[in-house]
């Protein structure tokens, strides 16, 4: 269990760290042009590791749903959404959005046992868990933050 938790710490780091760095080369490049060269590395990377520490047992996938094939193609709303998502708001309410929408979704669907999930039962400790958790991202995001509208400058003179 602690290794699954490190692994998944570890993998929210790296979300974050892609999802910025996918927002400044957006800046430059385009949406597009991002979300091509992202998934590209992406597929280059995991095919070479895939290949050097599995072989060619990479590509059995028997006993698999057809439908499981098509989640590459949800990296690209993935990749989209988040990058402009923090492109216009910054990663760290970008994030928090994504988070609790996952939280959510996940919930959702472990609650009704979709994609193939087993279904979990939905508690009133799952209802408080939720409530913290979007809680504490609000607290986080509103607190101390101030907006500014606009700025005079003054000259002394």
């Amino acid at each position: 269990m602690a290794i699954g938790m490190m692994l998944a710490i570890f993998g929210g780091m790296l979300v974050c760290v892609q999802n910025t760095f996918n927002a400044n080369v957006k800046k430059r490049v385009g949406a597009w042009a991002t979300t091509t060269l992202v998934l590209c590395l992406g597929f280059l990377a995991s095919l070479l590791i895939g290949l050097f520490r599995e072989g060619s047992a990479l590509f059995q996938t028997t006993d698999m749903e057809t439908w499981y094939w098509f989640s590459g193609i949800l990296g690209v709303g993935v990749v989209m959404s988040v990058t402009q998502g923090v492109e216009r708001l910054g990663p760290s309410y970008a994030i928090s959005i994504v988070m609790v929408s996952q939280i959510l979704f996940a919930l959702l669907w472990d609650t009704l046992g979709w994609f193939g999930l087993t279904a979990v039962p939905f508690t009133w400790k799952t209802v408080v868990g939720i409530v913290l958790i979007v809680g504490g991202v609000l607290v986080f995001q509103l607190s101390g933050k101030t907006r500014v509208t606009s700025a005079k400058v003054s000259k002394a003179g």
